[in-house]
């Protein structure tokens, strides 16, 4: 069955958040929803129950958002290449549908707003071409054009981030790279007043809210969030956040709202109490691993540069997060005993608490060139890691000891995978260097070559440990003989890029991959056939799982996303 005839793969959630968007974050006007980008998809989610819906149409990243007074309408803009057409998309927002298609600016949409009114929708395209400008517009309906003109500030030179315009049009407030906010008249465009005049706010202003009172909410680059008097713009409250603020939101009545940071991070805060509350977080960089517990469906762990998270499924909420500062991990696995987690880093391999995430041992400098894949016998008593240089490495573990075995040199360029047989007498690995290689673990010899064409990638045993699949940079997916090496079927996995994960059924009866396409495809073993296809990432997906008990895939990206996915057929 084509790829094209194949049904789809429902989208549960999608853990992930482009804090990188100015404004990205909007407070829907029913003061019940959120808005956010994610790649090329717009996620609403209720904030009660956390549900999600998503708004899906763009073919390129989503670079900007703005949704109407009335809340009816939400607009998005993207980001592609310098001389390909940039689209608007207007969406209804109780139907979830599509409206029309504004395609005029090339490159890049870098703003959208909605008239108070609903009824116009603006647009600005193009490269900041850093001059500093500040215009007012005036639109004049009969002759359908707007006319621009320049705001004067006297002496004072800056470099503008952000601006809000207060409910009454008679003024607005603009945010500087300075950290200093300037409040100018829209009648006469003339600066009315600037401060703080003497303690600035460090790392610039980066997102301005003007509250029903008329007291102004800044968020800066350095973190800190604070609540301004704007009669003298004197500090009154402020708190601190994860990452620079890139969006703040809230809604008609002003009693709360919301912090969106560029390290991806979204808070809630009370005006009154002026208390952060982290209510969604993710990884803000690419996504490397994800593994599940042995037998456990609604856990799952991940690991991104710096760190690793574990997950609960259900409720695609975080439950723990190991954070190693300056470190790069590439890899991790879960001991079958769901006691340890065990993680591939530039710099070695560590093991820690799959509870608590407490460090239980590392074994430094474990690999030339760091630990690039890593993988635990089931019976929790060795580690097979692979490293930048192509070695491959058993270690003998135990909590107050851990001894290398042996080293087993054949490969000449990274180890990208690492799959150990049930029965523990057995591994393979996949190299970039285009071989996958075949272990006895218990003699420490090799007992097959695999030469596949280009970089190998990824690696899957079938369950029943005759044969094996493999997929890479050629874009085929490869059934391999374990006894003889000898291969049995190639069929094309993509049209395009690199096949970059890929796992299979605890059964066997079908494998599921992923990559550069930023599809999931779900395959039916025996056929080499694609069943179903999931549509969600942005991003060039770098792994996916499906968990056991076929009740869930869960796939990973470079663009930092998590998408939870309902297993086909499952309840």
């Amino acid at each position: 069955m084509a790829a094209e005839a194949a049904g789809g793969i429902e989208l549960l959630a999608a853990i992930g958040y482009n804090g990188h968007i100015h404004s990205g974050l909007t407070f829907h006007p029913d003061e019940k929803h959120i808005l956010y980008p994610l790649g090329c998809t717009v996620v609403v989610q209720e904030l009660g129950s956390q549900k999600q819906t998503f708004l899906r149409g763009h073919m390129s990243d989503i670079s900007c958002l703005s949704v109407s007074r009335d809340g009816q309408y939400v607009a998005s803009g993207e980001a592609t290449s310098m001389n390909c057409k940039a689209e608007v998309i207007l969406w209804d927002f109780q139907q979830k549908k599509l409206l029309a298609r504004l395609s005029l600016h090339k490159g890049r949409i870098e703003g959208l707003a909605f008239s108070p009114s609903s009824l116009y929708l603006m647009s600005l395209g193009g490269q900041d071409d850093g001059s500093g400008t500040m215009r007012v517009w005036e639109l004049d309906s009969v002759k359908r054009n707007i006319h621009p003109t320049e705001c004067r500030t006297a002496q004072l030179k800056r470099m503008f981030t952000c601006v809000k315009i207060a409910d009454d049009d008679s003024y607005f407030y603009v945010g500087t790279t300075s950290g200093d906010i300037l409040k100018v008249n829209t009648n006469t465009k003339v600066m009315a007043s600037y401060g703080p005049a003497k303690k600035t706010f460090s790392s610039g202003v980066t997102a301005l809210l003007l509250l029903t009172t008329g007291d102004l909410i800044v968020g800066t680059g350095g973190g800190i969030v604070a609540l301004l008097k704007t009669s003298n713009y004197r500090v009154m409250k402020k708190i601190s956040v994860q990452g620079a603020v890139t969006s703040l939101t809230c809604g008609h009545q002003g009693r709360q709202f919301f912090v969106g940071t560029n390290e991806c991070q979204i808070y809630h805060v009370n005006v009154v109490e002026f208390k952060e509350e982290l209510i969604t977080t993710c990884h803000n960089e690419a996504v490397q691993d994800i593994v599940f517990p042995l037998g456990v469906s609604d856990l799952f762990a991940t690991c991104s540069k710096n760190d690793i998270r574990v997950w609960h499924t259900p409720e695609h909420k975080e439950l723990l997060r190991i954070v190693v500062p300056n470190g790069t991990c590439h890899a991790i696995d879960i001991l079958s005993d769901g006691n340890s987690i065990i993680s591939a880093w530039d710099d070695g391999i560590r093991s820690f608490t799959a509870r608590t995430g407490r460090l239980i041992y590392m074994i430094n400098h474990a690999h030339r060139l760091g630990v690039t894949a890593i993988a635990a016998t089931n019976d929790c008593k060795r580690i097979v890691s692979g490293g930048g240089e192509g070695q491959v490495k058993i270690w003998n573990i135990h909590e107050k000891s851990q001894k290398l075995g042996e080293i087993l040199k054949v490969h000449t360029s990274a180890v990208s995978c690492i799959k150990i047989k049930k029965d523990d007498q057995e591994f393979i690995t996949a190299s970039l260097d285009g071989t996958c290689m075949i272990w006895d673990i218990v003699q420490f010899v090799r007992k097959q070559m695999i030469q596949t064409s280009r970089f190998a990638k990824c690696v899957c045993y079938h369950p029943e440990g005759y044969q094996i699949i493999t997929c890479g940079a050629d874009r085929k997916i490869r059934y391999w003989e374990v006894f003889d090496g000898s291969e049995v079927r190639e069929v094309e996995g993509c049209i395009s890029g690199s096949i970059n994960g890929m796992d299979i059924t605890s059964d066997g009866a079908c494998f599921v991959t992923g990559g550069d396409d930023h599809l999931v495809k779900l395959w039916d073993y025996i056929e080499g056939a694609v069943t179903h296809v999931g549509v969600g990432h942005s991003g060039s997906i770098t792994r996916l799982k499906i968990c056991p008990g076929k009740k869930y895939i869960v796939s990973v990206s470079a663009d930092g996303a998590i998408l939870v996915w309902k297993y086909p057929g499952s309840h």
